[in-house]
């Protein structure tokens, strides 16, 4: 068995959002695969499908806490189920891979983002699979000494605005590589 976990934040307010592309690659998943709809597991914290992929069974699992206790869901899943954490993976946007590309890595740091460092605080290790998917830095204007004085958007506020148009396509054509990302990965374990 393989848990797939996509990192976002529960609520309506933030499905559109960056920060939430853990949660549509898992939504993609489940209707590409054909799995059962997410149901709500409260004693895991997390919506849960449980279905079949090329013989071998797959749990897709949202954390429904926020984004930054993402752990909390998955050491409870991996106790309950006597897994390692080599027997995951994880899905979430990643603000230094560009918008339309994916990264995946094995044992890498959380490089600043707060739910990939909650999985490693909560399980002790950074021993497993992850899916990076690109979504950029915000856009720093240009500043010259003849121009007036402008803001830049926070990083916070960055990861919580919704996916422009275009990047939403990008992530679209993205999430099609995703099966094979991932019967690659199982055959390598």
């Amino acid at each position: 068995m393989k848990l797939i976990i996509g990192l976002g934040n529960p609520g309506k307010q933030y499905i559109q959002t960056r920060h939430n592309a853990g949660f549509r690659a898992l939504d993609f998943l489940c209707e590409h695969f054909g799995f059962e709809k997410f149901h709500l597991e409260s004693r895991f914290h997390a919506e849960i499908s449980v279905g079949t992929f090329h013989g071998d069974k797959y749990l897709l699992v949202k954390p429904t806490t926020f984004m930054n206790q993402s752990g909390t869901a998955v050491r409870l899943l991996l106790q309950y189920y006597k897994m390692t954490p080599s027997d995951i993976i994880v899905i979430h946007d990643d603000l230094d891979v560009a918008p339309g590309t994916l990264k995946t890595t094995f044992s890498s740091r959380a490089a600043g983002h707060n739910g990939v460092q909650n999985i490693i605080d909560q399980l002790g290790t950074q021993d497993f699979f992850r899916i990076r998917l690109g979504i950029g830095r915000p856009i720093t204007p240009s500043q010259s000494p003849d121009s007036p004085p402008s803001s830049c958007q926070s990083t916070h506020e960055y990861v919580l605005a919704h996916f422009p148009v275009a990047e939403r396509v990008q992530l679209e054509s993205l999430l099609v590589t995703l099966p094979e990302i991932i019967l690659k990965n199982s055959l390598d374990q």
